[in-house]
């Protein structure tokens, strides 16, 4: 009989690059959860959508959010550490129109 090594369990948000100030949820996150990130845990100020981002460092207005180790947007308020991260708080350096709001 062989036995088998314990099986790791997938991680609920991923951190793409070091650079990053957002993370990325891999599975459906409800507000108040206590997400590890890394080395660290990020407590969740709100739900997070699978697939959405989420700030791990508080990112200050006018600040870039860097996702891929990319700037891909800037903050158009402040974003708490644990907030969700998307369009209605980041104008986007990547998507057309953006830039005219």
């Amino acid at each position: 009989m062989s036995s088998r090594p314990p099986r790791k369990r997938a991680a609920r948000a991923i951190v793409l690059d070091a650079k990053d100030n957002v993370a990325v949820a891999t599975d459906a996150l409800a507000a108040g959860e206590t997400i590890p990130v890394g080395d660290a845990s990020v407590s969740l100020a709100e739900a997070i959508p699978v697939g959405h981002k989420f700030a791990t460092a508080a990112i200050a207005v006018d600040a870039h959010v860097y996702k891929y180790g990319e700037i891909i947007g800037v903050a158009i308020q402040a974003i708490p550490v644990g907030a969700h991260v998307h369009v209605h708080n980041v104008l986007s350096a990547r998507l057309p129109g953006d830039a005219a709001r």
